[in-house]
């Protein structure tokens, strides 16, 4: 979804949001959080165990038949929703956003935000497959901005992304986080930039 010179722009965002403030911002895009193999095969499966009740009781269908059957439509179900156009709406969104969570904290620790002097890392994390935005703040700016700041940004960028705004969303979410960090923490003479600016993929 980003254009060419999206992803500049983006860095540019972060060395301009970073450069008013001694906090770190990282800004990681990924494909998808998961891949949910086994949810095509759970509701099929379901299916396919439920499928014999009706038969057995308003047809007379041998258990041959029921068995292929059930057979048949694990196969047709599980290939259908398989298909990635199809997929994302066989899984429930309380696991999708469970997974890109937890994606999100694991990146938060790779991109080592939490080895920030002052402890004042944000990560915002957007998972495209699941249409998910995750901020993440370590405890330096999380015990002095409220959730439902971090949560007026994810909704603007969600709504972004939905509008086909990635890379828009992206910047407009960078520089306000930018903003909050430089409200808390403003530089210091002595500031490091300790994390790369720009825009991980996955």
């Amino acid at each position: 979804m980003l254009k060419p010179g999206d992803t500049a722009r983006i860095n540019d965002a972060i060395t301009q949001a970073e450069s008013k403030t001694s906090g770190e911002i990282v800004a990681v895009l990924a494909q998808e959080s998961d891949d949910y193999i086994y949810i095509p095969i759970l509701w099929a499966s379901l299916a396919a165990l439920l499928l014999p009740f009706p038969l057995i009781f308003l047809t007379r269908f041998g258990t041959a038949d029921i068995y292929t059957l059930q057979l048949a439509l694990f196969i047709v179900l599980a290939l259908i929703f398989s298909m990635p156009g199809l997929r994302r709406f066989v899984i429930p969104k309380r696991l999708r956003e469970l997974r890109v969570h937890r994606r999100a904290a694991e990146q938060f620790l790779a991109r080592n935000l939490h080895t920030t002097e002052g402890r004042t890392g944000v990560l915002l994390f957007v998972s495209l497959a699941e249409r998910c935005a995750v901020i993440l703040a370590d405890e330096g700016i999380a015990a002095k901005v409220a959730p439902s700041t971090w949560q007026t940004i994810i909704d603007r960028l969600t709504a972004d992304i939905a509008a086909g705004r990635l890379a828009d969303g992206l910047v407009a979410a960078v520089a306000d986080c930018g903003n909050i960090l430089a409200a808390h923490f403003p530089p210091r003479p002595d500031d490091l930039d300790e994390l790369p600016n720009h825009l991980v993929v996955l």
